[in-house]
């Protein structure tokens, strides 16, 4: 067995009731893996988390971990905090290793340590929890949606806390650019099966769309054998021998079991279609103009926004950006007539109409069904596109077994309640669309499905989103709203926005480069104090990191543990010398950034 192995499942098998989740399983992680894991909604992610971590019994199997393994595990559901301020409820994982940490998380996540707990949101929680899972002493770290409520700047953070981690992390997240930028490794259910990929989720989409095309491939040609199995036991069916018409069995069952192999196949790439309502649209350019809009909550100091001026046309686009308490849904609110302008003018078309989905799923009663959400009038029946259709072929579009439609909201899990809310939504979207974090909880297979959705949509669009892939691929605005009560329209998708802001940083330090006083002067003799390490130290992390992949490579070995046990342990030793020094190049390149961005704002 290799030495890094540190965890493994045998042939595991998991029920729940009549149900198999798992059949045949073989699972192993290693030290340092970075793991994501993917998979649809209701193949088994979580009940696989929860077996790593001992939490979930298998019915049949072996399960192996190294002596005195410790999981920590981020998960979706959490106990109630009965401690009064979030220092508190750490208290019990501070010792004098760690406890430095909690002003950095609380920090890096826009915590205030001394915060009462009852006075924080519902994702305010989930980064308590977050920061308890970082702090707690483990070996594998399993994080089930940890940017879930992250602005775009505390996932930055988080991706690079992950990526320096001495830790095994396995990792469920709908966040494509999230996974693709710290993890080294894929594990994929599918239908299930685990398939590994050794080369990380930057990877995933060719060579996931690769095993489909070669299991295409395979049924097509067992398709043919079969066929011409069949032809051949259909020719002179009376005058078979008994050996024959044993052929002709063996043709039929064949038959059969391509059918239900060619009917999970489709299963693995459907996608969902449901086609928008398309309603008709006023002429007129304009469905909103802001004209130094000023919003000011009562005994508020500050100005959530002021002298807001943009206007937003029809089959806009628009991306919202920005940290958390920035403005972001209070500008949406004003939008819905929710909260009043204190300053300014806001024009709004006639008969404006916005469909909502709130990340909040404040619209769905843990009581009622699913066909109760969908059609609360009652019956079998609700609109989409004009026309009617069963409730039982509408989910279907949603990825809902039919079956299920009279199960219970509070039964669903977290990905199959924005589904569903997301199906309620889109039923019939009025001439205006808006999202709120609609990717939270979903699994990547109905991201994909939305994005394709979106991109049929003709009205006017308005996402709030910290998820950058699918901002590139479903807006063509970005609207940014900074800490100061600044908002700014930028043309293009997150990727065009990132670009804007780095071409407007690099002017503005020629700018002041240019300055010929004193201050400026001294500014730029400490620039270019850095400016040397700025340039080289990429490359000499890029040659560690290079060493590090060769010396990876070889120990993958596996018999070189065995062979040459002196070579195996040199080689270690060396890595871990190397780990070292990259850690500290990383850290020295980070704070000259940190530096020059102050010399920037002085």
């Amino acid at each position: 067995m290799p030495s890094d192995l540190i965890f493994s499942l045998r042939e595991v098998e998991i029920k729940f009731g009549k149900k198999v989740i798992f059949q045949n399983l073989d699972l192993n992680l290693h030290k340092k893996d970075m793991i994501a894991l993917v998979g649809k909604n209701g193949v088994g992610k979580s009940t696989l988390m929860k077996t790593i971590c001992g939490e979930q019994d298998v019915d049949n199997g072996i399960i192996w971990n190294f002596p005195n393994l410790k999981v920590s595990y981020f998960n979706q559901k959490f106990e109630n905090i009965n401690d009064t301020t979030i220092l508190e409820s750490l208290k019990d994982l501070l010792n004098e290793k760690n406890k430095h940490y909690v002003d950095i998380f609380c920090e890096r996540l826009n915590l205030n340590k001394d915060s009462d707990i009852n006075s924080l949101s519902g994702g305010q929680i989930r980064k308590v929890y977050l920061i308890r899972s970082l702090l707690k002493e483990s070996d594998v770290l399993l994080l089930d949606e940890p940017t879930n409520h992250l602005d775009l700047e505390c996932i930055q953070w988080l991706e690079n806390y992950l990526r320096d981690l001495n830790k095994t992390i396995l990792c469920v997240s709908h966040d494509r650019a999230f996974l693709s930028n710290f993890t080294n490794k894929v594990f994929w259910l599918d239908r299930g099966r685990l398939r590994v990929s050794p080369n990380g989720f930057k990877n995933f989409d060719k060579w996931s769309e690769e095993l489909l095309d070669q299991e295409y491939r395979e049924l097509r040609n067992r398709k043919q054998f079969v066929n011409i199995e069949l032809e051949w036991a259909n020719k002179g069916v009376k005058a078979r021998v008994k050996r024959n018409e044993k052929r002709l069995r063996r043709a039929k069952e064949l038959k059969t079991q391509l059918e239900k192999d060619e009917a999970s196949y489709r299963s693995a790439i459907k996608s969902l279609k449901p086609q928008i309502a398309k309603k008709s649209v006023d002429q007129s350019k304009f469905i909103a103009e802001y004209m130094n809009v000023d919003v000011k909550y009562p005994n508020q100091k500050f100005k959530v926004f002021e002298k807001l001026s943009i206007k937003i046309a029809k089959n806009d686009r628009i991306g919202l950006l920005g940290k958390n308490g920035t403005g972001k849904s209070t500008f949406l609110k004003t939008l819905l007539n929710e909260v009043k302008i204190t300053g300014g003018k806001l024009k709004l078309k006639k008969n404006l109409e916005f469909s909502y989905f709130d990340q909040m799923r404040n619209d769905l009663n843990g009581r009622k069904s699913v066909k109760d959400i969908l059609v609360p009038s009652g019956g079998d029946y609700l609109k989409v596109q004009g026309r009617d259709r069963h409730v039982c072929s509408y989910v279907k579009d949603f990825q809902f077994d039919p079956k299920n439609v009279n199960h219970t909201i509070q039964t669903l899990s977290g990905g199959e309640q924005n589904r569903l809310l997301l199906a309620k939504v889109l039923a019939n979207p009025k001439t205006g669309l808006i999202l709120d974090e609609p990717t939270n909880d979903l699994d990547l297979e109905t991201l994909d499905l939305l994005t394709e959705m979106l991109s049929n949509y003709k009205g006017t669009l308005l996402i709030v989103s910290h998820d950058r892939d699918f901002l590139d691929q479903t807006v063509n605005k970005i609207l940014h709203f900074d800490t100061n009560g600044k908002v700014s329209l930028f043309l293009g998708g997150y990727s065009d926005f990132l670009k804007s802001q780095t071409k407007k940083n690099t002017n503005k330090s020629t700018k002041k480069n240019k300055n010929s006083n004193d201050k400026s002067t001294k500014s730029l003799k400490l620039s270019y104090k850095y400016k040397f390490e700025l340039e080289n130290i990429p490359n000499e992390i890029n040659t560690i990191q290079e060493e590090l992949n060769i010396m990876t490579n070889e120990l993958k070995q596996s018999n070189l543990y065995l062979e040459n046990h002196d070579r195996y342990l040199a080689i270690t030793k060396q890595m871990e010398s190397l780990n070292n020094q990259l850690k500290m190049k990383e850290d020295r390149w980070l704070e000259i950034l940190e530096i020059e961005e102050k010399l920037k704002n002085e």
